[in-house]
């Protein structure tokens, strides 16, 4: 089954891709790899989560919020890859950056929001070398940024 089909299937709604919110571009290409800039978790409404996980924001909460960065950088790759998540071959890596309190621990659980869509998406071909880190902050106080590399099908 194809990517696009997954997102239909799974009742996804990608927003329209995220506007930088400075001096970058959303991708960049490379022969067949997608290099992709680091989303926060912006809805469709210009809102956004906020706030540090562990005090604002519990794993639940923090693990949406990744998973709304997965569905605005599935918005940015659809673009980067000529209009069809069809053309994405593998995940290649991500880097998740939590906003979290000094005694926060569950980064990965948190990023696990992302990467469990990706999965959802793109079958095991989603699933990427990741990096799930912790932050004394964020811009704009957004709970959670994430960035991807992706490999384009030839």
């Amino acid at each position: 089954m194809s990517a696009e089909q997954r997102v239909k299937d799974l009742g996804l709604v990608l927003p329209p891709p995220p506007k930088p919110a400075g001096n970058y571009v959303p991708f960049r290409r490379a022969g067949n790899i997608l290099y992709l800039s680091g989303v926060g978790p912006r809805h469709a409404d210009g809102t956004s989560t906020t706030g540090k996980v562990g005090s604002k924001l519990n794993v639940e909460q923090a693990y949406q919020a990744a998973r709304q960065c997965g569905l605005n950088l599935l918005a940015n790759m659809r673009a980067g890859a000529g209009g069809s998540l069809d053309n994405v071959d593998v995940v290649l890596k991500v880097l998740g950056m939590v906003n979290a309190e000094p005694t926060f621990l569950q980064h990965p659980a948190v990023i696990n929001g992302c990467t469990d869509l990706f999965t959802e998406v793109f079958g095991d071909n989603g699933r990427p070398a990741r990096s799930a880190v912790g932050m004394g902050s964020l811009p704009g106080d957004i709970s959670v940024e994430v960035e991807a590399i992706v490999l384009l099908k030839g």
